[in-house]
């Protein structure tokens, strides 16, 4: 990789790529907790968990959930559905004790209430289904409405280490529950983005397809609405349940919905299919996937449609995903970024489309 191309906001970059003897799929989702590495390697239905940050290219993962060997990839480990099995696993949690995985495709989450020591470790609870051996959507299919214990889709989760947001995509709403939960099929406490646990049908000032969902230290939630083409910003994370976000990131208003704003080419205000945002001090980084770059806010902004400050990932705002630099692939760039996640001052992206984790300083 030309590491020049992530500009001069980052410093000692590399370039990680999990097993030498299977590296990453279509890798969507990173974080990092404890100096511990947890990876969802979404194209080959597994997650990896490496006890300490890889430093090196090509690492060994110290666990695997969703296969028992490094060379197994299928759907559901190529059997019937399980306390031990994945599909196109996406957003993931941990605090380096417990661990939280969307496991979007079986529409469910998967909890861990101890963290993983084995491969194809059995998951504790299972939400969004009754049970370990179904994973229908809303339980009954695609037709069935959702309630307040369903799930379709789930591809973000995110806890403070006491409550729980799952981003339930398909439902279009962010499911909150109180407590982590400790029983199978729990029903969520609240939900954002919709009057009640039923409907599925939504108001251009809800989320209308909710990928992740962050919390800061300070209480501000961000949903990453990728349908709209935004980050929607809440000052307050309690007023999610019965107010519209505070601030729009991407567009001017709530009935805009433009692929960068109906413009040909990004510019520092504009998004396109952007699937996650993280925190970082008293700001924000926005993945801005669909021009395969990251946009840096000093400080969260105060007005929508407001400007990135900073980008990682392009030499300038205007440069999209297909520029001339992409002519002969796109290993010299990052390219559709899913994931952020940021530990001390270390940023970790998943370069999806390259099929690596991008680390470095920040």
């Amino acid at each position: 990789m030309d590491y020049s191309t992530l500009g001069n906001k980052v410093a000692k970059a590399y370039t990680f790529k999990g097993s030498k003897h299977k590296p990453f799929l279509a890798p969507r989702g990173v974080f990092v907790a404890n100096n511990m590495l947890f990876v969802s390697d979404t194209g080959q239905n597994r997650v990896f968990i490496w006890n300490t940050i890889p430093t090196t290219e090509f690492a060994e993962p110290d666990v695997i959930l969703g296969q028992e060997l490094i060379e197994d990839s299928g759907r559901n480990s190529n059997a019937s559905v399980s306390s031990k099995t994945l599909h196109y696993p996406s957003g993931l949690w941990s605090d380096g004790e417990k661990l939280i995985v969307a496991d979007a495709w079986n529409h469910r989450v998967l909890i861990w209430h101890t963290l993983p020591t084995k491969n194809a470790q059995p998951a504790d609870v299972v939400l969004g289904q009754p049970n370990f051996e179904t994973n229908q959507p809303n339980v009954e299919g695609q037709a069935a409405n959702p309630k307040a214990n369903t799930l379709n889709w789930p591809y973000g989760v995110f806890s403070d280490g006491k409550s729980l947001w799952v981003a339930d995509t398909g439902n279009r709403r962010v499911l909150f529950f109180d407590d982590i939960p400790i029983e199978n099929f729990a029903a969520a406490d609240k939900v954002i983005g919709k009057p009640d646990f039923n409907t599925r049908d939504y108001e251009n000032n809800d989320p209308i397809w909710p990928y992740s969902v962050k919390i800061s230290v300070n209480g501000v939630l961000a949903i990453a609405d990728t349908q709209f083409y935004r980050i929607l910003v809440w000052n307050d994370k309690n007023n999610a349940f019965s107010k519209p976000a505070n601030i729009i990131i991407g567009q001017d208003n709530f009935d805009a919905c433009g692929q960068n704003q109906f413009r040909l080419s990004p510019e520092a205000n504009t998004l396109n299919w952007t699937y996650d945002a993280c925190f970082y001090k008293e700001g924000i980084l926005v993945n801005d996937t669909g021009n395969s770059r990251v946009l840096g806010f000093d400080s969260i902004p105060k007005t929508n449609n407001a400007p990135a400050d900073w980008l990682i990932g392009r030499p300038d705002f205007q440069t999209s995903s297909e520029y001339k630099g992409n002519l002969t692939g796109t290993q010299s760039a990052i390219y559709w970024p899913f994931s952020i996640t940021t530990f001390n001052d270390k940023l970790f992206l998943a370069d999806t489309g390259n099929h690596r984790i991008i680390i470095c300083d920040l």
